[in-house]
């Protein structure tokens, strides 16, 4: 059986960062779940998809696995982050990054995947990233998530 795992990014702004935090998933539609963070493997049998948002992936409330990058800061600031993803016949691999610029979390996915390809013997034939990029405004909390969400939520209890 082969699962989606939906990649995607947002940014928001909120008088706090928590609120700038969840502002963000909601940019991305996956803040009504409970987030359980996982490493960095793309089972063989999924496919990767990138969408614009999220589509609705359960009830509110249930627990939703995802990889995640996130970055937040109070303005005047630039704040990016990103996910990176090598597949190929088989398994995959993930990494996320954060920094103050996109070029940076460009360049820190692309050795973070270079890295954990020559951790594996596997074999890759895609390589591709997300990143999502906001200036913050002086005073103003933003943060900017990338999330790989893997396949539906479950519930919690």
């Amino acid at each position: 059986m082969s699962s989606i795992i939906h990649v995607v990014a947002g940014a928001g702004t909120a008088p706090t960062e928590k609120a700038a935090y969840d502002a963000a998933l909601a940019d991305a539609n996956l803040h009504n779940y409970n987030l359980v963070p996982v490493s960095s493997i793309v089972p063989a049998d999924a496919e990767v998809v990138t969408v614009e948002q999220a589509p609705d992936l359960g009830p509110a409330g249930n627990r939703l696995n995802v990889v995640q990058a996130e970055r937040s800061a109070v303005g005047p600031e630039t704040v990016a982050a990103g996910i990176g993803w090598a597949t190929g016949p088989g398994p995959g691999l993930f990494y996320e990054a954060d920094a103050e610029s996109e070029v940076d979390v460009q360049s820190r996915l692309e050795a973070g995947l270079a890295a954990g390809r020559e951790l594996r013997e596997w074999s890759f034939d895609h390589e591709e990233t997300l990143i999502e990029s906001a200036e913050a405004a002086p005073g103003e909390h933003t943060c900017v998530v990338a999330l790989a969400a893997y396949g539906e939520s479950e519930p919690i209890c």
